[in-house]
């Protein structure tokens, strides 16, 4: 299968600057080839892609919640998520105070068969909630984790009042106590 000709599809999502980026497979008897990754094109729809790190995350049990996670200036960064086993529902929180969709909230769900990446960008805060047992989530993040610089927020602020399809949350300690947004 032939590299040239793979592109990635960029939709933008109801928060300015967030996009949902799927696949575009060439198929053949073998299987599929599909490019997941291009600087090139990232920066041809004005997205960052100084990748600096890799994180996995594994969750054993469906209904776990990872979030509202995010860090501040001067170590804000943008995450590229992945779902790469299994399923989940991630979400996203707009806080950025000059932008459009500021405290606005959208979701989308990654699972290893939609192959779906979300763009998110610096001033999000990002979690997500595992649809699935024992699924992976890959991060591609463009700053080192700073832990004096990061910050959360209560998963399930009623400000935002996101709509998690699970109701019975499986939160770490850390998780739990994660306070209210105070803009």
């Amino acid at each position: 299968m032939e590299a040239s000709g793979a592109r990635m599809i960029f939709t933008e999502l109801p928060l300015a600057g967030a996009f949902v980026i799927d696949l575009e497979p060439r198929r053949d008897e073998r299987g599929f080839f599909a490019r997941a990754f291009c600087a090139r094109e990232f920066e041809q729809h004005g997205l960052k892609t100084g990748i600096v790190q890799a994180n996995l995350s594994q969750n054993a049990h469906k209904g776990t919640v990872r979030g509202m996670h995010y860090q501040r200036a001067p170590h804000a960064e943008v995450k590229m998520v992945r779902c790469v086993s299994g399923t989940i529902f991630d979400a996203i929180i707009d806080l950025r105070p000059d932008s459009l969709t500021y405290l606005r909230w959208t979701g989308i769900e990654l699972s290893h068969e939609n192959r779906r990446m979300l763009y998110v960008p610096e001033g999000f805060a990002h979690g997500y909630q595992a649809l699935t047992d024992d699924s992976e989530v890959l991060y591609l993040v463009t700053e080192f984790y700073s832990p004096q610089d990061e910050a959360a927020i209560r998963w399930n602020d009623p400000r935002f009042g996101i709509a998690w399809p699970i109701a019975d949350a499986i939160l770490s300690p850390k998780d739990t106590v994660h306070p209210d947004f105070q803009p």
